[in-house]
């Protein structure tokens, strides 16, 4: 939408410039200099049009500013006070070069649809531009002076910084081939199991980048919570060596809004409410009087100066030399930080892509974009009695997916679906009409939210390409959906890395390290590299069992108990922490069942769905406790317990792993699998196999954390013995062995031993 919005204005743009007659010169280059002690400060721009008319030996000059924009222009009562703003630069710039008296200001504004034109003209004198624009450059300067002075202080600081640990294993090589990639200009894969220390090994070859000059800002990019935390730790312990570094991160709006509802206007929020006028100060009170810039620093600011506490994050990003956060403010095309990825933007950032593997989803669901049938029919009849037109437009919409409803049994793939695009662009318009007029707080929250739903299937519609598939699903509760399912992130990840210097992506689980590529990236020669792990391979106990199967056609009771009986004879052979990783919830339960009514001295724990924060804190904690029996916790592969958690020493000795970890077979994965297999490439690996393994490796990776840790992993399924699955252990796996229920006990004995 934003591209399709820049080329219509740029065409009205060159409309209304060639309608304006011989006194209308287009597209006048201007730029002064002004010398400051110790720099100048350079502005520059291009004015969309300068108008000199000459009537009875007077010449009257008028600079003209155009806006196209989409909002009615009878909403438009005053011209925006930053167009202004860059009209009255412009006015000082020209004035000043042909040494005019007065000179006049024309705002233009053009609806981007209906073409109509609204104009805001104002004189001024070259005094008075002067001293505005004076004003204007004595504010900036102060930013302009700091970002100088701290560029030169915090070079100098890295220069001195060393590698603050003794190297472990592979980690040299792990920092110089960050460093090598950021040089070049390339990309990087790298397979770190834990223990290598991927957090600093690639934060300390990226800071030296900086310093360095091949690029101006870091961006560590993770998906979850845990991760960015390592990462604040990781620039904190550079900092204790002296580093200056100044380094925020970023959080969601919701968690950090001071306000019970989330309600951004000044009615509503006492932080929105002057916020403009207060947050220049608090930032660049923040900035110069200290570098510890995480949430609760921001939010003790925010409190101070009285500013929407997100927006003073944001702001204060433009200013620092790192930010943490997570994937979709650089990736998501409905939540990037547009002041770093849009055009224009200086693109010289070094990317540190945390839990890359996590990426191809994440991908998967930024590109991709769902309407259902439903929701449009259920917003037509609240609306039908207060707006027939956007009721109308919604019944257009609503007709065309009840045509394709009629052709679809069960999932249908679809060549176009432009012509409901096309529909649904005329009913963009009119819910945007809606949204400017007075309406009540419900439907308006109604509206709004099948808006964006649109706009965002409207905008991933006009980048449809070879990556993409289009289908129609009737879902089994009866509600109808039309998706545009990327199939194949990458290209249009691709939009936003080409910002950067340089691109780091990292994980202890990337394997195949093929597949990542395939999905992450679009070019065919990026850097990988596979990190050796630094613990000896004989403080884990790697053991697979050939008697268990998760396949649907081998559930049973039986099966139930045998895995029960597993379970319960790791924990009675040493006493301490297990967890055992389940397929999904209901076999997890299933199989809980049957430990719970024969296992006598253990105790358990049973994670539950959709369990909040302190539930989950609650439920790591009991990990801590001394006790008299093992403790075995049940959890689910690729839940917030298999990855991303850290229970060294004894807090953990031992995972059972149930099961291959494939994901569940539903109409987007056969569409993964039916994509990659027209191409000629595996498609079940890519579509099950893969992602499956992933879940596998991270849930084991719970059990050695450190140097010193010790324990066991237990994988329980018939298929982990097939080639395909042998293929995609990690290099540390190879001295897998082969165990029953009953010789587990000997070889956890002699291990332990």
């Amino acid at each position: 939408m934003d591209k399709e919005a820049m080329l219509i204005g740029g065409r009205l743009h060159r409309k209304i410039q060639r309608s304006m007659g011989s006194d209308y010169h287009a597209e006048i280059s201007l730029k002064t200099e002004i010398p400051r002690d110790g720099f100048r400060i350079q502005v520059e721009g291009r004015a969309d049009g300068i108008i000199i008319h000459e009537e009875t030996g007077e010449t009257e000059v008028t600079v003209d500013e155009i806006k196209g924009v989409l909002r009615d222009l009878e909403h438009i009562t005053e011209p925006v006070k930053v167009h202004l703003a860059q009209a009255k630069c412009y006015a000082y710039i020209y004035a000043g070069q042909k040494g005019l008296e007065n000179i006049g200001v024309q705002l233009t504004y053009c609806h981007l649809d209906t073409e109509e034109i609204k104009r805001f003209e104002e004189k001024f004198t070259i005094d008075e531009l002067k001293e505005w624009f004076d004003n204007l450059i004595r504010q900036y300067e102060k930013w302009a002076r700091f970002q100088i002075e701290w560029e030169k202080t915090r070079n100098a600081s890295i220069k001195k910084v060393e590698f603050p640990f003794s190297y472990r294993p592979g980690q040299r090589d792990v920092a110089a081939a960050v460093y090598r990639t950021i040089l070049r200009r390339k990309k990087l894969f790298i397979q770190a199991p834990t223990g290598v220390g991927k957090t600093i090994s690639t934060v300390f070859p990226a800071v030296k980048a900086v310093g360095e000059r091949l690029g101006d800002k870091i961006f560590y990019l993770t998906a979850k919570t845990i991760t960015r935390t390592v990462a604040e730790q990781a620039f904190r312990t550079m900092k204790d060596q002296g580093l200056s570094m100044k380094v925020i991160t970023l959080t969601a709006k919701e968690k950090i809004c001071f306000c019970e509802e989330t309600l951004c206007n000044p009615e509503s929020c006492p932080y929105a409410k002057g916020h403009f006028d207060r947050v220049n100060d608090a930032v660049y009170d923040m900035l110069i009087s200290g570098n510890e810039m995480n949430r609760s620093a921001i939010e003790r600011q925010a409190e101070k100066f009285r500013v929407c506490p997100f927006e003073l994050s944001l702001d204060i990003s433009t200013w620092v030399d790192a930010v943490i956060c997570d994937y979709n403010y650089v990736f998501d095309p409905n939540a990037h930080l547009k002041r770093f990825f849009s055009e224009g933007s200086s693109g010289n950032y070094i990317f540190l892509i945390d839990e890359a593997h996590n990426l191809v989803e994440r991908g998967r669901e930024m590109y991709s974009a769902v309407l259902y049938k439903e929701d449009l029919l259920e917003l037509k009849r609240q609306v039908k009695n207060l707006d027939a037109r956007l009721a109308r437009r919604l019944g257009d919409v609503n007709k065309l997916f009840l045509e394709l409803k009629r052709e679809c049994e069960d999932y249908q793939i679809l060549n176009s679906v432009s012509h409901i695009a096309l529909k649904l662009m005329n009913l963009l318009t009119e819910m945007e009409r809606f949204l400017e007029e007075p309406s009540g707080d419900e439907i308006r929250e109604s509206v709004l939210n099948l808006y964006f739903q649109v706009r965002s299937f409207v905008s991933i519609h006009d980048i449809l390409d070879e990556n993409y598939v289009i289908y129609s699903e009737l879902e089994d509760d009866g509600r109808f959906k039309l998706k545009l399912f990327c199939v194949n992130p990458a290209a249009n990840l691709q939009n936003y890395l080409e910002f950067g210097s340089g691109t780091v992506f990292f994980s202890a689980t990337l394997l195949p390290i093929h597949y990542y590529k395939s999905l992450l990236s679009v070019e065919k020669d990026d850097y990988a590299i596979y990190a050796e792990s630094p613990f000896p391979r004989e403080n884990m106990l790697l053991l697979q069992a050939r008697d268990v199967s998760t396949r649907y056609t081998m559930r049973s009771e039986s099966m139930y108990r045998r895995y029960a009986d597993y379970i319960g004879r790791m924990a009675e052979c040493k006493k301490g922490n297990y967890m055992a990783f389940f397929p999904s919830y209901r076999f997890m339960e299933e199989v809980y069942d049957q430990f719970v009514h024969k296992a006598e001295g253990i105790d358990v724990l049973l994670q539950a769905q959709n369990m909040d924060e302190r539930e989950r804190e609650e439920f790591l904690e009991e990990f801590d406790r001394e006790r008299e029996n093992s403790l075995v916790g049940f959890c689910v592969m690729g839940g917030v317990f298999s990855e991303g958690i850290d229970l060294t020493a004894d807090r953990l000795i031992g995972a059972v792993i149930v099961g291959t970890g494939l994901p569940q077979v539903c109409n987007d994965r056969e569409i993964v699998k039916g994509y990659f297999d027209s191409r000629g490439m595996r498609g079940f690996d890519y579509a099950y196999l893969y992602p499956g393994i992933n879940k596998v490796l991270q849930s084991a990776g719970r059990v050695i954390r450190t140097e010193t840790d010790r324990g066991v992993v237990l994988l329980l399924d018939d298929r982990f013995s097939r080639r395909q699955y042998r293929d995609s252990f990690p290099r540390e796996w190879e001295n897998c062995q082969i165990c029953s229920a009953a010789t587990l006990s000997d070889y956890m004995e002699s291990f332990w031993k």
